[in-house]
């Protein structure tokens, strides 16, 4: 018989996004938490009807194949950094009718894992600063941790609400092995890494004369691919 303080934790990491298009910023993002937390799985979920951003965005199916084949060069990388994450891509908020919540996602997939699992959430620090934005924001964490990673212009200490300021008094933990230990409910902000880059930027930038550069530099080589060949973001 196993002593339970032996029974390791199975990790989820779960990285959610528009991704219009996917950027080496996601992958960063991704690599870099993947092996910090030691994650068994990482799961990029694409939205299917992103209720807070614009209308114009890129039809879901076409986002989700470029974010299936931005993950076959974020497993390449794994691999050759020796880091065991299993890379997959969700399609639930696609196949999803109406506007895709986290809150929902997060319950649906607590669901499917089970009570026993370590559910994190991956985003940036600006997703984290307009948290309280989102539907039943306040519910999130009874479902799943939350890792944040800093970005660029969007200090914290100078633009945290009260409502961020008293989560992180109640949830914060200051050591990357406390959340790995915690099904759900512990936050974590790490300022080792800066992601300075977003879609919507990267959409901007495409649509300048330096956009073969650009694109080369900012976005995985087998989503660059399939966003030539489609003559998306021009």
């Amino acid at each position: 018989m196993i002593s339970e303080h032996l029974v390791t934790l199975k990790k989820i990491g779960i990285l959610g996004g528009t991704f219009d298009p996917p950027h080496l910023g996601h992958l960063k993002l991704a690599m870099h938490f993947a092996k910090l937390l030691h994650l068994d799985t990482l799961l990029l979920i694409p939205s299917g009807e992103p209720w807070q951003k614009s209308s114009g965005i890129t039809p879901a199916e076409i986002r989700l194949e470029l974010t299936e084949a931005a993950c076959a060069d974020l497993a390449r990388a794994l691999l050759y950094l020796k880091i065991p994450t299993q890379i997959g891509v969700d399609r639930i908020e696609i196949d999803r009718a109406g506007p895709s919540y986290a809150i929902d996602t997060a319950k649906a997939l607590r669901d499917r894992f089970g009570p026993q699992v370590n559910l994190t959430w991956l985003m940036g620090a600006d997703s984290f600063i307009n948290l309280p934005s989102w539907r039943s924001w306040d519910q999130l964490l009874g479902l799943v941790n939350f890792a944040v990673v800093s970005r660029p212009n969007h200090e914290l200490s100078t633009q945290i609400s009260p409502e961020i300021k008293a989560l992180l008094e109640k949830h914060q933990c200051i050591d990357a092995n406390a959340i790995e230990k915690s099904l759900f409910g512990r936050i974590y902000l790490d300022n080792s890494l800066s992601v300075d880059l977003s879609s919507t930027e990267l959409r901007n930038q495409l649509k300048s004369a330096s956009r073969e550069e650009i694109a080369f530099k900012q976005i995985p080589a087998h989503a660059l691919e399939i966003i030539t060949n489609l003559g998306l973001y021009k």
